[in-house]
């Protein structure tokens, strides 16, 4: 049966607490570290396949640095005029590299330069591995020489785990049953699997429904 991606209900957002690492330990590891330290002076690059977590990484780390009181550069690929590099900010946050054009491009080996000068650290994720990032060479060798950390789908004991500790979290009594017919029709990407359970859970508190088939079906239709 053919998978959905959930595109109904609002997120949760995105924090260092709520991201459930499965196999990424070291990476949610790592960027634990980084939102404290961010000291060694060396980039760091998340990678990995759509739904393995790299935003959400990326957005949760902004906002740790932001709950300090920093000011943080950030950069995507869908920035339609990018800011000149601030030299009052703390880090620099470049997302979805492998999508930039010619144009963001120019402007992100320019915050790099500018960032390693004034020895701000940069975080970065794409969707391939440096050596395999079509990009211009100076920027793709900069995004590759600190910390490179690759980033994995959950498999389904993991897609399960999760989906269990999320219900836990908001106190939703999620039958096997039920964890099985969700799984079997949505997408078991990190996000995907978040929002599945805000959703659901939004939908059971307007219905006043308890958590069953029925009400997930009823809940499609009406999306």
């Amino acid at each position: 049966m053919q998978q959905i991606a959930l595109d109904i209900g609002l997120a949760t957002t995105p924090t260092l607490e709520n991201y459930f690492p499965g196999p990424n330990a070291a990476a949610l590891a790592h960027l634990q570290h980084w939102v404290g330290a961010r000291a060694d002076g060396a980039p760091s690059y998340l990678w990995g396949p759509e739904g393995s977590g790299k935003t959400h990484l990326l957005q949760a780390a902004v906002a740790a640095l932001r709950a300090q009181g920093l000011r943080v550069g950030c950069l995507s690929a869908q920035t339609q005029e990018p800011a000149a590099f601030d030299e009052s900010w703390a880090a620099v946050v470049m997302d979805d590299v492998h999508l930039y054009s010619e144009a963001l491009q120019h402007k992100a080996f320019s915050w790099f330069v500018q960032a390693q000068t004034l020895l701000r650290p940069v975080l970065a994720a794409g969707r391939a591995a440096p050596v395999d990032l079509t990009l211009r060479e100076d920027l793709r060798t900069r995004l590759g020489w600190g910390h490179v950390l690759g980033l994995q789908l959950l498999d389904e004991t993991q897609s399960r785990a999760v989906l269990r500790q999320a219900a836990d979290a908001r106190g939703l009594v999620l039958s096997d049953e039920v964890m099985d017919f969700t799984l079997r029709r949505f997408s078991r990407d990190l996000g995907s699997l978040m929002q599945l359970l805000d959703t659901l859970d939004r939908y059971a508190l307007q219905t006043q429904r308890a958590l069953t088939i029925p009400l997930v079906k009823s809940m499609l239709e009406n999306a």
